[in-house]
């Protein structure tokens, strides 16, 4: 994959967002790349409909508390920008839906991990990430909640699978693993010899030297030590494929997809 020329921003009121504009300033100072950052939360008439029903609240006091929260998320995006002409502001015309149509035209998502702690997150769906990779079908680098975020790309952990989802993960992370000093591949199960191989034999093509693990049987736990590993190689980047199907309503994640994003410690590249 060529270097990502255009980067979908995520902006929304949590306190972490400034650290997102921080990290879409370095990429796009790498990649010569250009960034829209797109406030996309869901609107107080839509998070509570019964307020309105009820009469507690006015269409238009929610939609006052709807703008204040914009123009706040807008302030702390114009301090982290530091005028970067690489990054714009892009006035938002719908809710979280409206993200997904305009991840369509990018190379790339810049998301966050969803705080749990942060009352904002609540302007956000539960779903909205995973919701993101599934239905766009476009690569997104995800970053942590919590911690501080170094350079990111310079020791990345690829954790391969032959499936397509791991494929479209390690071809968008191509543009980091041609610049890494270290480049580590894991794959788990009772055979992972072949797979390794043709891996390596792949990334060789494209200049990239790659270091194999043999990550174990996969037995439930792979989510848990693909952390572990990370922090064993003092990785700061993490590529994998993101597993999830629809059910009901539901996005169903795997096991593995489902544990880095509740407890990722470094930034991960994740394509579906």
């Amino acid at each position: 994959m060529a270097d990502p020329k255009s980067i979908l921003l995520h902006i929304d009121g949590t306190a972490r967002c400034v650290e997102r504009v921080r990290v879409a300033r370095q990429l796009a100072e790498t990649f010569s790349a250009e960034v829209k950052a797109l406030y996309a939360v869901t609107p107080s008439l839509l998070r509570y409909p019964m307020a309105l029903e009820g009469g507690v609240v006015s269409g238009g006091d929610m939609a006052i508390i709807d703008d204040e929260c914009r123009d706040q998320a807008h302030a702390a995006y114009t301090a982290a920008s530091a005028g970067s002409p690489l990054l714009s502001w892009a006035e938002p015309t719908g809710d979280t839906r409206d993200f997904a149509n305009q991840a369509l035209y990018c190379d790339l998502m810049l998301l966050g991990q969803r705080d749990p702690d942060d009352k904002s997150s609540v302007y956000i769906p539960p779903d909205f990430l995973t919701a993101l990779l599934v239905q766009t079908g476009r690569p997104a680098l995800v970053l942590p909640y919590a911690g501080s975020i170094a350079p990111i790309g310079r020791t990345v952990l690829v954790a391969w699978k032959p499936t397509p989802e791991a494929a479209r993960a390690v071809s968008a992370a191509l543009p980091w693993l041609r610049r890494a000093e270290h480049v580590h591949v894991i794959s788990y199960g009772d055979s992972p010899d072949k797979a390794l191989q043709a891996q390596q034999q792949y990334l060789q093509a494209h200049g990239v030297a790659a270091q194999l693990h043999r990550g174990g049987p996969e037995l439930g736990k792979a989510g848990e030590d693909l952390l572990s590993r990370a922090a064993d190689l003092s990785a700061d980047l993490l590529v994998m494929g993101c597993y999830g199907h629809s059910r009901a309503r539901e996005w169903v994640l795997g096991g593995a997809t489902r544990t880095v994003l509740q407890s990722m410690t470094l930034p991960v590249l994740m394509a579906h």
